[in-house]
């Protein structure tokens, strides 16, 4: 049995880049859409306290806590799905932080 160092060493190198780049987008991308899920959510509010909606509070805030247990749901399933490499993990996390 050939036992390949280099092989072993690029595949991770790739897995710790993608991981990396995977990691900056979302939280770039996360950033993004939270600000405009708040600039909405705050229109809504100051279109209501002008008086021209009428909102149900309730029902918003429990939509958005749904919303929320999707997104996790969503999150360990695809974590599930990509090979859960300890270079795509470290390059993730990294990438995550630096974003």
């Amino acid at each position: 049995m050939e036992f390949n160092t280099g092989t072993m060493f690029s595949d991770m190198g790739v897995g710790a880049l993608v991981g990396f780049i995977t990691g900056y987008a979302l939280k770039k991308l996360l950033k993004i859409a939270i600000a405009i899920i708040g600039a909405y959510v705050l229109s809504l509010f100051y279109l209501q306290e002008k008086g021209v909606i009428t909102i149900n509070t309730e029902k918003l805030f429990n939509l958005t806590g749904n919303l929320s247990q999707q997104v996790v749901g969503l999150g360990q399933k695809v974590l599930g799905i990509l090979p859960g490499t300890s270079a795509f993990v470290a390059g993730f996390y990294l990438g995550f932080r630096k974003g």
